[in-house]
This record gives C-alpha cells, sequence and structure tokens, in this order.
C-alpha cells in the first residue's frame, strides 16, 4: 500500500518533465557532467574538446531539436572489452556528445523520482552508495549466521533487457509520455561497427549515461521480489548475492528466483556460473566473506599477480621510472578498492611480487655478471655477498637474494624512484592471511 502511495505521489512531479528538459540551462546541466566524466568520441567523431568549442550553438541546437520532434538519436559506436576473467567480450556501446547531453539530462531529470523507491539493498550505481558499503552488508549478513550464498548469474544483463517491459514499468512511474518516447528512441537507436547499423531491439546500452538508472528500474522489480519473500540480500548493478543459513534453503531460493527472473523478467540466468556455496567460496565485487571477515578473493589476487606481470615484461626496453609510473597508474587504483580488505598480507604480498619484478629487471639490464657484480659492490655490498652474481642463478632467484634486496631495499624503490605503496597505511581490523588461507 505505501509502495502505491509513493508511486502516485511522485507521479504527480512527473507530469512536466519534457518542458523542463528543453532548456538551454538543463541541458547545460547535462553537458557539465559529460564534460566531467569525460570518455571517447562516438559515431560522428566528435570530441568533447570539438563540443565545447560550440557549447552556445550545439546547446540552443539541441534545445530547438528536442522542441520541434526533429531530434534523433545517433546509432553508438560498438567497443569490445575484454572481461579479466578471459570468457570472451564486454560488449560496450559509445553515444555520440550530444545524445550523451541529452541522456545525462533525462538521467538527471529521473534519478530523484526513481532513487526513493529503490531498495535499501541495491548498492550499483546509485547517489552515495558504493562497493564497499555493499561487501560490508553481505559481511554483516554472514556474521548473523547465514553464511550460505544463493550467486546468481544474469547471462549478458544489460543485452537482454526487455525494452517493452522497461518502458511500462517506467510509464508506471512517469506520467510524461515524451520523456517515455525519448527514452525509447534512445533504446532503439542502434549500434555501430565497422560502418554497419545494427538494430537494437533489446537491452539498455552499456557504457550510455542513462543505463545504470535504467538497469535499476528492471532489477528493482527483482528486489521487491526477494524482499517479498523475506530474505536478505545484497545487490550491486546485476552482480546479487542471497543469504540463507542452510544448503537447503538456499538451493530452494535458486530455484524460485531463478524462475522469476526468467518467466517475469524475461532474463537469462547463466547455469554455469550461477551457484550455491559458502560465502568463503563466493566472490562478490572482488571480495569475499570468510568466517565474517573481508578478503580480496583468489581471483582477484590473480589477476594482479598477472597485471603486475604485464607491466614488468621481460626483455623490454622501457626504463624503470616509466614502468613505475605505469605501477603507481594502475596500483593506487586497485589497492584503494581492495584496501577493505581485513588481511593485510594480501597487498604486501602484490607489492613485495611488484619490487621482486622490479629487482628481477635491474638484474637482467646488466649485460653481463661481472657488471652485476660491480654494480652490488657500488652499491655496498660486500665482496663475499655480490660473488652470489657469478653463482648459475637465474635473474628470479637472483632478485631474491640477499645482495640484491639489500641493494635495492623496499625504501629504494619509493624515496628514490616514486614507487607508490599502500603496506605502510594504517588499516582496522587486521587479520593473519594464513588464517586466511587456512579457511578458504
Amino acid at each position: 500500500m505505501q509502495s502505491n502511495m509513493n508511486l502516485s505521489l511522485l507521479s504527480i512531479d512527473s507530469k512536466h518533465l519534457f518542458e523542463e528538459l528543453c532548456t538551454e540551462w538543463k541541458l547545460m546541466q547535462g553537458w557539465r557532467e559529460v564534460k566531467r566524466n569525460r570518455g571517447s568520441s562516438g559515431v560522428d567523431g566528435q570530441t568533447t574538446d570539438t563540443f565545447e568549442l560550440r557549447l552556445s550553438e550545439e546547446i540552443k541546437q539541441l534545445k530547438e531539436e528536442l522542441v520541434s520532434w526533429s531530434y534523433t538519436p545517433q546509432p553508438v559506436r560498438r567497443v569490445e572489452i575484454p572481461k579479466p576473467d578471459g570468457t570472451g567480450v564486454r560488449l560496450l556501446g559509445v553515444p555520440c556528445i550530444r545524445d550523451r547531453v541529452v541522456q545525462t539530462a533525462i538521467k538527471q531529470l529521473l534519478e530523484p523520482i526513481l532513487e526513493p523507491l529503490f531498495s535499501e539493498h541495491s548498492y550499483g550505481f546509485r547517489p552515495g552508495k558504493n562497493q564497499a558499503q555493499a561487501v560490508e552488508a553481505a559481511q554483516k549478513i554472514v556474521q548473523t549466521g547465514k553464511s550460505y550464498v544463493v550467486d546468481i548469474d544474469l547471462s549478458k544483463f544489460f543485452d537482454r533487457v526487455n525494452q517493452d517491459r522497461l518502458i511500462g514499468r517506467l510509464g508506471k512511474i512517469i506520467e510524461d509520455r515524451r520523456i517515455l518516447k525519448l527514452v525509447g528512441m534512445m533504446l532503439r537507436s542502434g549500434v555501430m561497427k565497422d560502418g554497419v547499423i545494427t538494430p537494437t531491439v533489446e537491452g539498455t546500452t552499456q557504457g550510455s549515461p542513462l543505463s545504470p538508472l535504467l538497469s535499476n528500474l528492471v532489477l528493482d522489480e527483482l528486489d521487491k521480489e526477494i524482499e517479498a519473500r523475506g530474505l536478505e540480500y545484497c545487490r550491486f548493478a546485476d552482480d546479487c548475492n542471497i543469504f540463507v543459513k542452510t544448503r537447503k534453503a538456499a538451493e530452494r531460493v535458486m530455484k524460485g528466483i531463478s524462475e522469476f527472473i526468467e518467466k517475469k523478467l524475461k532474463l537469462v540466468v547463466n547455469r554455469e556460473k550461477s551457484k550455491v556455496a559458502l560465502s568463503s567460496l563466493v566472490k562478490f565485487l572482488g571480495m569475499t566473506i570468510v568466517n565474517g571477515t573481508r578478503a580480496i578473493a583468489r581471483k582477484s589476487m590473480s589477476r594482479a599477480m598477472e597485471k603486475v606481470k604485464e607491466l614488468t615484461p621481460r626483455g623490454t626496453h622501457t626504463s624503470l621510472e616509466t614502468t613505475i609510473k605505469e605501477i603507481n597508474s594502475w596500483y593506487m587504483g586497485w589497492s584503494s578498492y581492495y584496501s577493505m580488505t581485513q588481511y593485510p598480507r594480501q597487498l604486501n604480498s602484490i607489492e613485495a611480487h611488484i619490487r621482486r619484478r622490479l629487482r628481477s629487471r635491474i638484474v637482467d639490464q646488466q649485460k653481463s655478471r661481472r657488471n652485476l657484480f660491480n654494480k652490488l659492490m657500488k652499491r655496498g655490498i660486500s665482496r663475499s655477498k655480490a660473488r652470489i652474481a657469478f653463482s648459475n642463478n637465474k635473474r628470479w632467484a637472483l632478485s631474491h637474494t640477499i645482495a640484491v634486496e639489500r641493494a635495492y631495499p623496499n625504501g629504494w624503490f619509493i624515496h628514490e624512484q616514486g614507487l607508490r605503496i599502500r603496506s605502510n597505511e594504517r588499516r582496522e581490523h587486521w587479520f593473519d592471511i594464513k588464517k586466511w588461507v587456512r579457511l578458504m
């Protein structure tokens, strides 16, 4: 009853959204967010910089086209991004700048109306919510004894959204049919790849400003169904975990919710990737809940190790300075996200791997064993220890010797080479990595 009242109240405010959209002020607001987010050009090749050169004229033209209904969204440019696990590609779509401005302005109009309707257990692409909050919420649920997880994977969710159901659900909240028509035009604008335009009859464009909000509207139906069944869960976009106390209950929930998703929402559950398991065996947003504590998932750790290897290839002519800049660019973002772990040695192990790969690079750059011996001596290593350079050890083994580690200590990478790491930063509630390994 309360939900129906909210829908009724919110719909009163949504009758004249089109008039607000067709103002230079609102379109300029949309532009500012587009400029802040940057991004590449669409099918027309126009960049944010070239758009800004004619900003006043572009905004006025957009307004006139919207008012006269001569505005037509252009097809999005197809971009294929390899998935981290190597199981294929993720299909993204890049709208042109002018379409991004209109979509962003529409999103700014719809978001305040739709947001209050969404569940508090939904964390993806929402103001004031993030991945860390979702993981912490999952942790709290597991700590109550609900250690079994129903991990539901939606197959190609963004590409398979039923557009008619989406517009129908939006129409129950937004009374201004002109906005609904515009949203429908954007959903059906098509995709261009290699000069060929393909119609889009289903899905929302992953990569467009409006897509995250629309996807949350679609999956809000799933949230309401889960809540109606009295279940505890956390959802971030299409990544949804439901928590129960027993395997039998989890299997029952998996069956029931999967049927709802496929029959009611017209989406596809990936049976191979979906599973019922203890929380310690389930990856949620790159993390896993082990005995009530947060740890970086093993797959996430493995990918990080592979990334370090990619950034420090063998036989490269790239300077150490350039390599460290590239490492810093990646690692500060990666470690900032994964600092939510309660096992500090996970981060320490990545940082140790980075330093060892760099030491191995330094060893390899010495053209001869004699050069390495002299280099170690110049850096204060005693003759007896520096003679390790003449051993049969390969570069990788040498990188972990006392001589090389003392010649190029951790502090040298930080203070003299500018390597930025986080292992010395203060963190709360740390647990030992050996305990994590035992629990896994």
